[in-house]
């Protein structure tokens, strides 16, 4: 029975094709990735990879989005129970942990290099990210609103800005693990000034208003 004649089995083969994308580029790297390399991964003929998806690009665009989602979906009720920005920094160490040890963050590296050169892939990247941004986005909104801080910081800038640290600390890691590590110290020790600064009490707290109003630009 052909694909077209039985959808559950061809979502089956689609799926196993994402699955073997996303093994093939953190076990081989973007340049050994082919619908060959692929389709062996997946245990599937090779052309079922162009039946699916027209080409090895639109597949690993695909593959990019369904990690992503399956990844984002993973963490995303630890991520609405956070209530600070030191509990974010925390889960954001854990989350680095958890995702080097599965491979993801080989994925990420490999993605972003071919995403280089390869439009239809950098788009696909972009909006695999933009499902991590939003995600933090929220989590800066509903903290940063109860924060003397809320009114001076952009959470949607800011997520981006977090969301970038943590690809760059991820990729980082690879060449330095030691200063990835002081990195992270650092932005804890940040933390908790901002942790300090959310602990005073209500005068303070305008002192502190009132001086970041005198020099923001």
């Amino acid at each position: 029975m052909t694909p077209a004649k039985d959808p559950a089995k061809g979502l089956e083969t689609r799926t196993k094709l994402l699955d073997g994308a996303l093994r093939t580029l953190t076990e081989q790297g973007i340049a050994k990735t082919s619908a060959r390399t692929i389709a062996a991964a997946a245990g599937v003929n090779q052309a079922l990879v162009f039946y699916h998806f027209g080409s090895v690009d639109e597949l690993l665009s695909e593959a990019c989005r369904h990690g992503t989602e399956q990844r984002v979906t993973r963490y995303r009720e630890r991520l609405s129970g956070i209530s600070s920005l030191s509990e974010l920094l925390a889960f954001g160490r854990e989350m680095h942990e958890e995702e080097r040890e599965a491979g993801h963050v080989a994925v990420l590296g490999q993605l972003l290099a071919g995403a280089q050169t390869q439009p239809r892939l950098a788009a696909a990247t972009a909006a695999g990210l933009a499902l991590w941004i939003e995600e933090i986005e929220k989590v800066l909104t509903r903290v940063l609103s109860a924060s003397p801080l809320g009114e001076f910081a952009d959470p949607v800038g800011l997520s981006r800005a977090v969301a970038a640290s943590f690809v760059g600390l991820e990729l980082y890691e690879g060449v330095d693990a030691v200063g990835t590590e002081r990195a992270l110290e650092s932005l804890e020790q940040l933390s908790t000034l901002v942790t300090a600064i959310e602990d005073l009490g209500p005068i303070a707290q305008r002192a502190v208003r009132h001086r970041l109003r005198r020099v923001r630009p």
